[in-house]
């Protein structure tokens, strides 16, 4: 209802429920286009810090690696984090537009359910920033960390994480490509991920993984130029 000289207008429901419609579309195509870069930050930041050699893949090496690149680390840990947040949305969207495709709905299910775990794992960085910073006795920190991440109790979050991050995005595109809601080239962007972070991986590179998450990115901004599209038709 409005008020235009002094006249109240009543607004027709139909126009309410339209305007809203097209803010989430917004919204959620906002989420498709910012999600997936917070990742391509995150990797970027990762592969510059371990330019050199660094690894993380031991508590002191962690240690080591987050005191000689504590801005790039932190960088990577907070892009990332806001990545795992927006992804949620943004892949909701994706699963939408490939309503009837099981292996969308699949792999979009996975996908939800692996980053939000990689969300843990990432929060979990900022405490190995916070003892680098702090200093102390390393060696004692080195094995706290060294014990959190071979817990049985928390193997299943990097499980499922991997499960998402890999099978899932690639059961997402799978189920684009087939129902043909985005461009072809689309969703074979966004199923590029999966085997450009597993040769990066092979071959030790984190680049191969940067590369991926561009791409990545691209097939996901596609995607948000077609929610857009059908806001404008609506």
């Amino acid at each position: 209802m409005t008020t235009v000289d002094d006249k109240t207008v009543l607004t027709p429901p139909d126009a309410k429920i339209t305007a809203l419609s097209r803010t989430r579309r917004v919204a959620a195509a906002a989420a498709l286009f910012v999600a997936p870069w917070g990742f391509v930050i995150s990797n970027a930041g990762y592969a510059w810090a371990i330019r050199n050699g660094g690894s993380d893949e031991t508590g002191a090496a962690a240690l080591a690696l987050v005191d000689a690149e504590p801005a790039a680390l932190q960088l990577a840990v907070i892009a990332g984090l806001i990545g795992c947040l927006l992804v949620v949305p943004a892949v909701f969207t994706a699963m939408n537009l490939a309503r009837r495709s099981w292996p969308a709905f699949v792999g979009g299910s996975l996908m939800i359910g692996g980053y939000i775990c990689y969300f843990g794992v990432l929060l979990s960085n900022m405490m190995i920033i916070a003892m680098a910073a702090h200093g102390g006795p390393i060696a004692d920190f080195a094995a706290v960390i060294d014990a959190s991440e071979s817990s049985g109790s928390t193997t299943w979050v990097f499980l499922l994480f991997v499960v998402g991050n890999l099978l899932g995005t690639l059961l997402l595109a799978i189920g684009l490509l087939r129902t043909r809601a985005v461009p072809v080239w689309a969703a074979l962007l966004i199923m590029a991920w999966p085997p450009l972070h597993v040769t990066g991986l092979i071959f030790g590179s984190e680049w191969f993984e940067v590369t991926g998450a561009v791409l990545q990115a691209l097939g996901f901004a596609a995607t948000a130029m077609v929610v857009l599209r059908r806001d404008r038709a609506v």
